[in-house]
């Protein structure tokens, strides 16, 4: 089974307090692609969750790990509820902030449900392919 890094999870007020170098912030409709260069800068990559049945940030996870290879914090923000967390993670982000109300040691616990998987994801390839 895959060794995975946990997805460090963020209160909106730690996230608001937090300073970073340099983020870019982009929206669910927005190609990666088209702000490569600023994006290979950034120390985050801000990706926004309108509500919780638009997944579009997914798919802009995985061309910013997989296809455009930024190791950076990839952060989840808006709606972002503790169901999502399991994907997001396997997606690539390193970090999320939880929607206001939501429980961060809850949040925690559904994470440690599911310690690993089989399958490959964005950060471990499946195991029949290590080498």
């Amino acid at each position: 089974m895959n060794d995975t890094t946990r997805i460090r999870l963020l209160t909106v007020p730690e996230h608001t307090s937090e300073l970073a170098r340099h983020v870019v912030t982009l929206a669910n409709d927005e190609d990666p692609h088209d702000r490569k260069s600023e994006i290979a800068a950034a120390a985050r990559v801000e990706l926004h969750f309108p509500n919780f049945t638009d997944g579009r940030a997914y798919s802009q996870a995985y061309l910013l790990r997989r296809r455009l290879g930024f190791k950076g914090d990839l952060r989840a923000t808006g709606d972002v509820l503790v169901d999502q967390l399991i994907q997001m993670e396997r997606t690539g982000f390193s970090s999320a902030v939880l929607k206001e109300g939501i429980d961060p040691s809850e949040a925690r616990h559904q994470l440690d449900r599911f310690p690993a998987f089989y399958q490959g994801d964005v950060i471990q390839d499946a195991p029949f392919r290590r080498t």
